[in-house]
C-alpha cells in the first residue's frame, strides 16, 4: 500500500489536541473554551465522532481511523458579523488549495461549503461563531475530509481521496497541509478583500451557469442557474423569466 506524504512547512505549529473518542469535535471544542483559553488555530482531531454533525443537522458518518475529522478554534479581535459568509469561503478554497495541491482535477465547492470531486462529495465544513456585539470572537470550525475510508453505505455521493487516487494518504501530514492552507487563506482575508476571495470561491461553484433542478423547503422541485452569491451567503439562481432571486441555506436544495 502506498502512503502519500505531502511536503508541508508550517511557521509555527498549532497545538493539535488527538482524541481516539468524542462526541464531535465541534462540541469538544466548546467545552475547551469553557474551560480554559485556547490560542489561535488549536486543533481538535478524533479518531472516531460519535455524534459529529453537519449541515442542515446532518450526521456525520465516517469509519473510525480512516478520514480527518476535525475542529480549528480561528480567534478575532474584531470581526463583522455581517461578513461571516467570508468565513466559509476562506475554509473552502483552503480545502480546495490542498486538493489542487495533490493534482485532483475536477474540484468545487457546493453551495455552501461542501467540497465535490468529480461530482462526489469528499468533505463537509460546519462553521459554528461566537459572537459579541457585531463581531465575531471566536470561529468554531469543523471539517470531515473522507480520506481512507472506500465503502460509503447509503451515501451514494460521497467518496474519499482514496477512492479518486487509488492511493492512502498520511493522516496526520495532510491535517497539517490543510493547517497551512488555512493560515494562508485567513491571512488574504486581513490584507485583502472579501470581494477577491468571493471571485475565487464564485469560479469553483459547482454546477454555476448550468441547467440544474432545486428543492424548495416546501418539496417543490424547479429549475434554474446558480449564477453566484450575494455578499450576505445567500445563492444567487436565474430563474425562468431572467428573474433572479436570492436563497438562504435552508430555502433550498440543489438536485444532482
Amino acid at each position: 500500500m502506498n502512503i502519500i506524504i505531502l511536503d508541508t512547512a508550517l511557521e509555527k505549529q498549532p497545538k493539535i489536541i488527538n482524541l481516539d473518542t468524542t462526541d464531535s469535535t465541534n462540541l469538544y471544542m466548546r467545552r475547551l473554551l469553557q474551560q480554559e483559553k485556547p490560542e489561535d488555530f488549536t486543533t481538535v482531531m478524533a479518531r472516531k465522532q460519535l455524534n459529529g454533525r453537519g449541515q442542515r443537522g446532518a450526521k456525520w458518518l465516517s469509519e473510525p481511523g480512516k478520514n480527518l475529522t476535525f475542529t480549528v478554534l480561528k480567534k478575532f479581535e474584531s470581526f463583522p458579523v455581517v461578513h461571516q459568509f467570508a468565513l466559509n469561503i476562506c475554509v473552502s478554497l483552503a480545502i480546495c488549495d490542498v486538493l489542487q495541491a495533490m493534482n485532483i482535477s475536477d474540484v468545487a465547492v457546493k453551495w455552501p461549503n461542501d467540497i465535490i470531486v468529480d461530482s462526489q462529495k469528499v468533505c463537509g465544513i460546519l462553521i459554528e461563531n461566537i459572537i459579541q456585539g457585531d463581531n465575531i470572537k471566536q470561529s468554531i470550525i469543523g471539517v470531515g475530509l473522507n480520506v481512507n475510508q472506500t465503502r460509503f453505505e447509503h451515501l451514494q455521493r460521497a467518496a474519499s481521496l482514496k477512492n479518486i487516487t487509488g492511493r492512502s494518504f498520511d493522516l496526520k501530514v495532510l491535517l497539517h497541509k490543510v493547517l497551512e492552507c488555512l493560515k494562508i487563506r485567513f491571512s488574504e482575508l486581513k490584507t485583502g478583500t472579501v470581494d477577491q476571495l468571493m471571485a475565487t470561491y464564485e469560479q469553483l461553484l459547482f454546477r454555476k451557469d448550468l441547467p440544474s433542478n432545486f428543492e424548495n423547503d416546501k418539496g417543490q422541485v424547479f429549475a434554474g442557474r446558480i449564477r453566484g452569491v450575494s455578499a450576505s451567503g445567500k445563492l444567487v439562481l436565474e430563474l425562468d423569466g431572467n428573474m433572479f432571486k436570492e436563497f438562504e441555506l435552508k430555502e433550498v436544495a440543489l438536485c444532482y
